[in-house]
């Protein structure tokens, strides 16, 4: 028989195989022989679904991360006051950008070499300053960003 995993926090995930029943003084328990694998393989199945991620997922998928609703926000571009609505209707799809950026940076969690989630993390600072001023200089290699006077 399948056992229902809410404990991932997403109500349509059944589990075949990779977990043992024990009785504990509580009841019945259930351990996981790998919890690590099994959150990963969840993760990849939702962002390549053909479908608009939930509340629940989005959710699902920044704890994976080990992100903050505010950390999720900057990085989607987002006021972190929507991170909490989207996840607050854990039913209900979001769409847009957010969905697309937050498979994408996850993919990239999963299996890349960070580099893209350190060029969201960059762009999620953004809005942080107001003006920089920048000095460009002329170089054997092209033009530049430097202090000229160097």
């Amino acid at each position: 028989m399948a056992y229902h995993y809410t404990d991932s926090g997403l109500d349509n995930v059944w589990l075949e195989n990779g977990y043992t029943k024990h009785e504990t003084a509580y009841g019945e328990g259930i351990s996981i022989q790998d919890t690590e694998g099994l959150h990963k393989a969840i993760g990849a199945w939702l962002i390549e679904a053909p479908k608009p991620l939930t509340g629940a997922e989005l959710r699902f998928i920044r704890m994976e991360m080990e992100l903050t609703q505010r950390d999720l926000a900057g990085i989607l571009g987002a006021d972190e006051q929507a991170v909490r609505r989207w996840e607050k209707h854990r039913n209900k799809p979001f769409n847009g950008p957010a969905d697309r950026l937050l498979r994408a940076v996850y993919h990239e969690y999963l299996d890349g070499d960070g580099s893209v989630r350190r060029m969201v993390d960059r762009l999620a600072h953004l809005d942080q300053i107001d003006r920089v001023d920048v000095r460009f200089c002329e170089t054997t290699k092209g033009w530049q960003p430097q202090d000229c006077a160097a």
